[in-house]
């Protein structure tokens, strides 16, 4: 039998001009349960947050579950308040294989300052770079002007609404890293973890 393409070893950390990524853990329980209870944050998301128990349920799975290797969530911080969660950003599989999602997820006072895009991009080079991707795709409200805006700046383009009324945007690995072999056994498949789209970006 070959041996499945699992990508390259995928940093656990990573950082940009400004931010620091690193894998959301419990400890930013708090900093996402505050985060989320925020109406204007998950205006466009559909979730638990009026529903105390089963938004920390929802939380906890999210951030205990098991996810392929190369996706998952990161927390995003600055380099200069490393302890301040200012959100997320996720790579998740999809049901399609050679598919993953990208989002994202600000606090309000991070809003206006690029670092969704910056974050984002970040993580984007990683999954072209460290694992068999070979499209993401970011599914957002129609509405959602800020998270439309962060998809374009990342080269996503629309392809249209999808069944749920999100518009989704799309965009293939660059040429030269098509061609990777991707089979069913690999990363791009779901284990215990769902899909969190974009629309719950801003």
């Amino acid at each position: 039998m070959a041996p499945i393409d699992h990508g390259r070893p995928t940093p656990s950390r990573f950082t940009t001009e400004r931010l620091l990524l690193r894998p959301r853990t419990m400890d930013d329980f708090d900093a996402c349960l505050e985060m989320d209870r925020d109406p204007e944050v998950t205006a466009y998301v559909d979730g638990p947050w009026n529903d105390p128990d089963e938004h920390r349920a929802f939380l906890t799975q999210r951030i205990l579950a098991t996810y392929p290797p190369g996706h998952g969530y990161w927390a995003i911080t600055t380099h200069d308040s490393p302890e301040d969660v200012l959100g997320w950003v996720l790579v998740l599989p999809t049901d399609e294989a050679g598919v993953a999602e990208i989002g994202w997820r600000l606090v309000r006072r991070a809003w206006g300052r690029g670092y969704a895009t910056e974050a984002a991009r970040r993580i984007l080079d990683h999954v072209w770079a460290d694992t068999a991707v070979t499209r993401v795709t970011a599914d957002i409200h129609p509405d959602n002007r800020a998270s439309i805006a962060v998809a374009t700046k990342l080269g996503l383009r629309a392809e249209g609404i999808d069944p749920d009324g999100a518009l989704r945007h799309s965009m293939a690995a660059p040429v030269a890293r098509r061609g990777r072999p991707v089979t069913p056994e690999s990363p791009l498949h779901p284990r215990d973890a769902d899909a969190e789209g974009s629309r719950s970006s801003r």
